[in-house]
């Protein structure tokens, strides 16, 4: 998986911070961070027969955040 720009995004984190990739994502109201993944067609593949996605987050010994992942693009903007 790999993530990708999406429109709609209006930040890029470690954009020159070697080894990490560019991280596109959208900032939003609340501390709500969003972020898209491209699947390769072996992921694809794996997802379909295994039927498991596996996450993980560096949390550097601080409590875990709320955290969703989805298959179905969020709202961005949050109606007034």
């Amino acid at each position: 998986m790999r993530p990708v720009l999406f429109y709609g995004h209006n930040a890029v984190y470690a954009r020159e911070q070697a080894p990490y990739l560019p991280l596109p994502a959208h900032n939003g109201r609340g501390g709500r961070v969003t972020t898209c993944w491209s699947l390769t067609m072996r992921d694809r593949l794996r997802v379909l027969f295994t039927g498991r996605v596996w996450w993980q987050q560096l949390t550097y010994g601080k409590p875990l955040q709320p955290q969703k992942c989805s298959i179905d693009r969020p709202t961005l903007y949050e109606e007034s």
